[in-house]
């Protein structure tokens, strides 16, 4: 399993749309998940994050470095 994984940046941000909590990473490109809370959210996204790198390695293709802070508020 990818040791990095805890190290991505994650942007959490609530959506009207979907009447949730979105969780993203802009690290892996669709990797996003939801939750009723903000504490959901995050919880939900680190099991994407594993899938996503996971779905990766099986396809071959690239996982990217985590970066750490991405934009500047």
């Amino acid at each position: 399993m990818n040791n990095d994984m805890d190290k991505y940046e994650v942007i959490v941000y609530w959506s009207e749309e979907d009447n949730a909590f979105i969780a993203e990473v802009p690290e892996l490109p669709g990797c996003a998940a939801d939750g009723k809370t903000r504490e959901e959210a995050l919880k939900n996204v680190e099991v994407i994050i594993k899938e996503w790198i996971e779905t990766a390695r099986e396809l071959g293709r690239p996982i990217p470095k985590p970066k750490g802070r991405l934009m500047f508020a």
